[in-house]
């Protein structure tokens, strides 16, 4: 293994000599110079693994110097080190990309350390998460042995999402594999969970939040007259893409809340949406607004008076509120509201619904690109990533923040990435969704799903006589024996949502205030 290649560059290089010999003693090779014109030759004659660079040097001051070492290789680290404390000199540096920074007069352990920070990062993360994901490993095994309440499933699955997120970040495929059968065995109780509790969970006073109850929940309590507020709901956001757009927006707002609510079952938008602006499970949508309400078996589209059922919901708990309720579904609706967004400051709330990631979700299944951009879910949350920080909704919550509207960001459901089929079998008028099924006749394998012969059992409408609802299990999608392979094949590793799983009945709700 070669030794680590250091240029130092300094014009009192002489008086660093124990500093050299130091690293030298611990194998590290350093190349010395005095001013900046000869350290941009060295730079180009040799290939240094980090430089350290004096700041203030007789010709071309450390900065110069740091600039033209950044033209000719980019991504070579460079460590500042100065006597002056300067802001300016400080911000310059940074805003140059610099390694890291230090003042003198500088210790040897100081040199070292920032070698570890600089060249050993990755190698120093990986190893720490790695052994602390070990460890967690071990006690998230317990809890998911104990777990018998909606709260602590919604601990179990924060940490699951969290330790996803850190061991994506080290790229160490072996403890990533560890993590989906962590994963596999949680969703597997967590179904369990569900199938004995849920419709209890309706009707006992001792329950989570859920769609038809968030928006009296967690959006009411934080109206005022005082303050707007702007509340996004994301299409399709699970709780692992959420966390990835957080950097971005903690960049405008200060959390003041996190929530985790549970989405209705079925896990659908047509379900899950219109039960959030309703305040109203699907059964009671249906009795009291049947000119709204659509089953999956009508013709038209399903989530059409989603403004309607805010303006109902809105009068039924006596809220006296300007509020405008806005849907996007195309770039050029995104950018007209981006750029009309200060027509909503006299507004107490103002209502934005973002369709993109049930799109790219739905393209996913349906063009080969998008399969190949977001093959697993990694890749999935860096398409979302790219997609929000270059959005109109993006403009959006930076121009809110500037009304110093206060931020409400949440979702209707979430999604999982759909790997085993289980076979269904029903008439021709059974509805489509993959991941739950209604409607007569329907065969299928008792252990795979969640079924429920009467729908209004857990206020679902009943289509028609012995129309049972079944939902999904785990990252199952139902396939009908017609044509059973080629139907496996174009569905296998998509994202779909409708039935049970962590991902699609556990979701954000984040309540922000402008920074």
């Amino acid at each position: 293994m070669r030794n680590i290649e250091i240029l130092w560059v300094d014009d009192e290089i002489d008086l660093l000599k124990p500093h050299i010999l130091f690293l030298e003693k611990k194998n590290y090779s350093v190349t010395t110079c005095t001013n900046g014109t000869d350290a941009i030759d060295l730079v180009e004659e040799q290939n240094f693994d980090i430089v350290f660079l004096d700041e203030n040097m007789p010709g071309i001051t450390g900065l110069e110097t740091l600039s033209e070492i950044k033209q000719k290789n980019t991504n070579l680290p460079v460590v500042m080190i100065t006597k002056s404390e300067e802001e300016y000199i400080m911000e310059e540096a940074i805003g140059s990309k610099i390694a890291d920074y230090l003042i003198k007069p500088v210790n040897p352990n100081q040199i070292l350390l920032s070698l570890k920070k600089s060249l050993d990062h990755s190698r120093l993360v990986s190893e720490k998460t790695t052994s602390n994901y070990q460890q967690e490993f071990r006690k998230i095994s317990m809890d998911l042995a104990m777990v018998n309440s909606y709260e602590e499933w919604n601990d179990v699955y924060k940490k699951l999402v969290h330790w996803e997120l850190e061991l994506e970040n080290i790229n160490d495929t072996g403890m990533l594999e560890i993590l989906e059968s962590q994963k596999a065995e949680a969703n597997s109780l967590f179904f369990k969970f569900i199938k004995k509790n849920y419709q209890d969970f309706l009707t006992s006073d001792d329950k989570p939040t859920f769609s038809h109850t968030l928006f009296k929940d967690y959006v009411v309590p934080n109206l005022s007259k005082d303050k707007g507020v702007l509340l996004v709901v994301i299409d399709n956001l699970r709780f692992d893409q959420y966390r990835v757009l957080e950097p971005f927006i903690n960049n405008y707002y200060k959390k003041e809340e996190e929530y985790s609510y549970y989405s209705i079952l079925p896990t659908a938008t047509q379900y899950a949406r219109n039960a959030i602006f309703s305040g109203l499970m699907p059964s009671e949508m249906e009795k009291r607004h049947s000119n709204f309400w659509k089953n999956d078996t009508d013709e038209g589209g399903k989530n059409l008076f989603e403004a309607d059922f805010l303006d109902a919901q809105i009068k039924r708990l006596s809220l006296n509120i300007q509020h405008e309720y806005y849907k996007i579904t195309s770039l050029k609706s995104g950018k007209d509201l981006a750029d009309n967004y200060n027509g909503t400051k006299q507004n107490d709330l103002t209502v934005v619904v973002y369709n993109f990631v049930d799109m790219l979700s739905h393209a996913k299944t349906e063009m080969e690109v998008i399969k190949e951009l977001a093959g697993d879910d990694k890749a999935y949350r860096s398409l979302t990533v790219s997609w929000f920080k270059n959005s109109p909704l993006f403009d959006i919550i930076q121009k809110a923040q500037k009304l110093g509207q206060k931020l409400i960001i949440t979702t209707d459901h979430g999604t999982i990435n759909s790997k085993n089929p289980t076979k269904v079998i029903g008439d021709k008028n059974i509805s489509s969704n993959l991941r739950y099924k209604t409607g007569r006749s329907l065969s299928y394998e008792d252990k795979d799903v969640y079924a429920i012969k009467n729908p209004k059992d857990i206020f679902l409408p009943t289509i028609a006589i012995n129309s049972p609802f079944i939902f999904a299990k785990e990252d199952l999608f139902f396939a009908y024996p017609n044509n059973y392979n080629h139907f496996v094949k174009y569905y296998k590793n998509t994202y779909q949502h409708g039935g049970v799983s962590l991902e699609e009945m556990i979701i954000p709700c984040a309540v922000y205030n402008p920074k």
